[in-house]
């Protein structure tokens, strides 16, 4: 499928000679019951007497463990305490309140997820490790069977490298050694609309078997009423269009889940885990649009209405199985499979000025596929942790669509017919080496190299057959230096080689429709010719630990990237928006972080903990003329502000979070430019402690409740078209009741 090139055999040769030189041995395994994602790994907690120097870091998932502050590579650690601390019912919301990290779209309706700033697929969402599968979709697992999410701010050869900004991993729950049963029980409200969720979690051993079940419903109602305005003024200054649509939303949308996992400890040590989840989710709305014009020409259509079914199926499989070798040796093995099924149905009735139109569409889409991997880890060399395996998979894609017009009336618009059906397939190998040197006890090194390859081929009924093929070499180095003569300040630095692929739907041509045709509502269409972008990254940060797990860190950030894909708008005989590759663009920014608890500077304080971050984004685009040639949808300013007061006199913790996206202005191309107001979102909670086992949590989600507001501008020698988009958002009531047996 791939050859691995020369280049790749040469970047292993100043390793070895780094391991054939060095002088004493430390081994950084996984322990069995941790996920394989760390970047060091050691060996397993049970593992058979090692040699003093391995035990001193071979637990890196046991109690007083802290990743973030002794591992070598940069990352965050979110706890489950941090996960479910607001009774949040989706992934977005818990994401949006760490450091760096901000969520696009309306508030309180989930969006993608971005790092530094930086959305459109920079960012590499994994679970477990591994790139989430194609289709998968985060709102379909619950906060609650999550165990830690861990936010990694430079790669590592181990992982994925096509995280440019950054990379977060999801870590699902693991068996524990003693039985345990909790329930959950949750309402929320929010503009009058209702929902009820709940979940259940067993967990237990049997001799040298342990289990987990997890398993999750929820069901909800919502209703979303949006309006916008499109004004052309022409060169003159003059308007000559204006137009405004109000849009009333409403729809339900349900959703089940399980999730189990098996470990089984061998007689020899070794250890077997199977861990799955099966999710079904249905979603149903119905919108209502209503154009009315006041200055120059009417639109096609005035009135629309649509009603929308959706349904997805997401079922994933993994097997690990982990054998210990002689002198501290692990070979690490994993397989697993994943079927993600989708189907859709849409029926929308326009009304214009002399013709109605019925349209019906039809879509059903597929995703299955396999991924496989293995790393072996062993001390070869005293003060060496090195890691040597692959990581693979491959993906069938299976689209079809079906749309039928029935128009009557005379005017413009004749029926548009279509029966589209098209497949692609995506191999992905990737071979990796790295090792951690602890040099001293002040200073540890990360070096790794990871080549990377992936292979596209598509065909439909529509397009001739498209295959893409790229491949990526990424060198990393990471250093963490502990101050000398300070136990509690410690110096980071990281240089990176990422890039981005384009996804398999942005390199296929087909070509999307819209209602009402123009520069701010364009059709949309792929392009077969797209090349992945590059980055050289450099990550550099300083952290100093207080006392009761205090932190206080400034991290600084460079990417620049190359062959920058962008958006362009051209006409035709219709507007439509296509990817394309336009250049370099560079950006950069810092993020402060702090945590602190109060008792930690006063002894009497009352038991208040302090969460604050703040982070600055800027970036360039060299194709793009200035002001604001900004990476598009980049945040240049993100903060939150978060407060836990746990009272001494009474089981009751309250608390709350403001958090803060800022967006203005952003040039996109000659023509194109865009606009976003801020916004700032307040979340606030109360746990009522009734017994160890029980407890009631009551949050407000969105207290602020403002209204998002976000433009496009399509300029020429013309005039210029504006379009402004005004979403209400509201106030979410969470009621969650919890209890352990």
């Amino acid at each position: 499928m791939f050859s691995v090139p020369s280049q790749f055999r040469l970047a292993l040769i100043p390793l070895s000679v780094l391991l054939a030189y060095s002088t004493s041995a430390s081994a950084q395994q996984a322990q069995e019951e941790t996920d394989k994602t760390k970047p060091k790994q050691t060996a397993p907690a049970n593992a058979q007497t090692p040699a003093p120097a391995v035990q001193k870091v071979q637990v890196s998932g046991a109690k007083g463990y802290d990743e973030r502050r002794q591992d070598t590579a940069s990352k965050i650690v979110v706890t489950q305490e941090d996960i479910v601390r607001y009774g949040d019912t989706n992934i977005g919301d818990v994401l949006k309140r760490l450091p760096g990290v901000t969520i696009g779209g309306v508030q309180g309706r989930g969006g993608a997820i971005r790092m530094r700033g930086l959305g459109a697929g920079y960012t590499q969402i994994m679970l477990n490790g591994e790139p989430s599968p194609p289709g998968f979709s985060l709102d379909s697992l619950s906060p609650d069977n999550i165990e830690r999410i861990e936010v990694i701010r430079a790669a590592t050869a181990e992982l994925s490298t096509q995280s440019i900004a950054g990379a977060i991993n999801i870590v699902l729950k693991k068996a524990i050694v003693t039985a345990q049963r909790e329930l959950k029980l949750g309402m929320s409200e929010e503009n009058g609309k209702y929902g009820v969720n709940a979940s259940l979690q067993l967990s237990d051993k049997v001799g040298k078997l342990s289990y987990s079940v997890s398993g999750n419903l929820m069901s909800g109602e919502f209703g979303r009423p949006d309006s916008s305005t499109e004004v052309f003024t022409d060169n003159k200054g003059l308007v000559t269009l204006s137009r405004a649509s109000t849009t009333e939303s409403e729809g339900k949308f349900e959703s089940i889940g399980i999730s189990p996992r098996i470990n089984w400890l061998l007689e020899n040590g070794d250890m077997l885990t199977s861990q799955s989840f099966v999710n079904a989710n249905r979603f149903t709305n119905h919108n209502q649009q209503v154009t009315t014009t006041s200055i120059g020409e009417k639109p096609l259509f005035l009135n629309e209405n649509s009603s929308n079914t959706s349904n997805s199926t997401s079922i994933r499989t993994n097997l690990n199985y982990v054998h210990k070798l002689a002198d501290s040796a692990k070979l690490d093995v994993r397989f697993g499979a994943n079927y993600n099924q989708r189907d859709g149905e849409n029926i929308s009735n326009a009304q214009g000025v002399s013709q109605t139109l019925a349209r019906s569409y039809l879509s059903d889409s597929t995703d299955n596929g396999f991924t496989y991997g293995g790393k072996y880890t062993a001390p070869f060399v005293e003060d060496h942790a090195l890691a040597a395996g692959w990581d693979g998979g491959f993906s069938k894609r299976s689209d079809s669509n079906t749309r039928r017009d029935v128009i009557a009336g005379n005017g413009p618009i004749t029926p548009f017919n279509t029966d589209e059906a098209y497949s692609a397939d995506v191999n992905r190998l990737a071979l990796f080496v790295q090792d951690e040197w602890n040099y001293s006890k002040a200073l540890s090194i990360y070096a790794g190299v990871r080549w990377e390859g992936i292979d596209t081929s598509s065909q439909g009924n529509t397009y001739s057959e498209i295959k893409n093929r790229s491949s990526v070499l990424s060198p990393i180095l990471q250093t963490l230096y502990k101050i000398p003569g300070s136990k509690n300040d410690q110096v980071r630095v990281g240089l990176t080689r990422t890039y981005k692929a384009p996804d398999t739907g942005r390199l296929i041509p087909r070509r999307f429709l819209s209602t009402n045709n123009s520069a701010t509502s364009p059709d949309n269409m792929g392009n077969p010719n797209l090349k992945p972008e590059l980055a050289w990254g450099l990550d550099a940060g300083f952290e100093h630990y207080l006392t009761d797990g205090g932190i206080l860190s400034v991290n600084f950030f460079l990417r620049r990237i190359e062959d920058f894909t962008r958006t362009s708008i051209v006409n035709d005989g219709r507007w439509v928006a296509m990817p394309t590759n336009d250049g370099l663009a560079t950006t950069r920014g810092v993020e402060f972080d702090a945590k602190l608890p109060l008792r930690s500077v006063m002894a009497d304080a009352p038991a208040v903990d302090f969460r604050a971050n703040l982070a600055f984004n800027s970036s360039s685009v060299n194709s793009v003329p200035g002001p604001n040639n900004r990476l598009d949808s980049q945040t240049p300013v993100s903060a939150n502000f978060g407060v836990d007061y746990k009272l001494d006199d009474v089981p009751l913790t309250l608390g709350g979070n403001l958090s803060f996206q800022n967006a203005g202005p952003v040039r996109v191309s000659v023509n194109q430019s865009t606009y976003g107001i801020p916004k700032r979102v307040l979340d606030v909670y109360a746990l009522w402690k009734f017994t160890n086992q029980t407890n009631l949590r009551v949050a407000l989600g969105n207290a602020l409740h403002q209204d998002n507001v976000s433009s496009s501008t399509y300029a020429d020698a013309t005039g210029s078209l504006v379009r402004t988009n005004t979403s209400q958002t509201h106030l979410a009531l969470r009621v969650n009741f919890e209890h352990k047996f």
